[in-house]
């Protein structure tokens, strides 16, 4: 799928891909998403479904966050207060943390609402604020939520099917 260039692009991204994503979990046993059989983010880790679950629901709630705190005026810390762009091995472990303990079904409801939270924010959001000006750095606002939502599916559901495919799974 090509990189959205407006809000129409960036819903159907973001709509397309997680449903993807959530018709390659379906199949997956709580049993099974708890094992450390997938490729970590970090190299030469193993991590389970749950915490890639809690990685994209982690990314999911800091846009949420970033687009509250920009439109309430207040400064945000991007990525995320006491992490640098090159410390995202780090959040992304603070992420399954934050989540740690959740069950597949309990980690799949959250990151169902925060998807849809994210879904609302774009669609009251004119074309012209989600791709007319910067909002962080040189990125637009479409493009950061783009970043840290549809793509992340895309790989996040590439990481499940090569992990099913190994576990015979599919």
């Amino acid at each position: 799928m090509a990189v959205p260039q407006n809000k129409e692009e960036l819903l159907s991204a973001i709509r397309t891909n997680y449903q993807k994503l959530k018709g390659d979990l379906v199949s997956i046993s709580e049993d099974q998403a708890q094992v450390p059989e997938l490729e970590g983010h970090a190299k030469g880790t193993k991590m389970t479904v749950v915490n890639l679950l809690s990685y994209l629901c982690g990314w999911a709630e800091l846009v949420l966050k970033w687009q509250e705190r920009k439109e309430l005026g207040l400064p945000v810390d991007f990525p995320e207060s006491g992490y640098k762009w090159n410390e995202l091995g780090k959040l992304a472990q603070k992420f399954y943390k934050d989540y740690e303990g959740d069950s597949l079904e309990t980690i799949s409801g959250k990151l169902e609402n925060a998807v849809q939270r994210i879904l609302s924010v774009v669609e009251r959001k004119s074309n012209e604020a989600l791709y007319g000006l910067a909002w962080y750095d040189k990125w637009t606002m479409g493009r950061m939520i783009q970043f840290n939502t549809s793509s992340p599916y895309v790989n996040a559901r590439g990481r499940i099917r090569k992990w099913k495919k190994e576990m015979k799974l599919m």
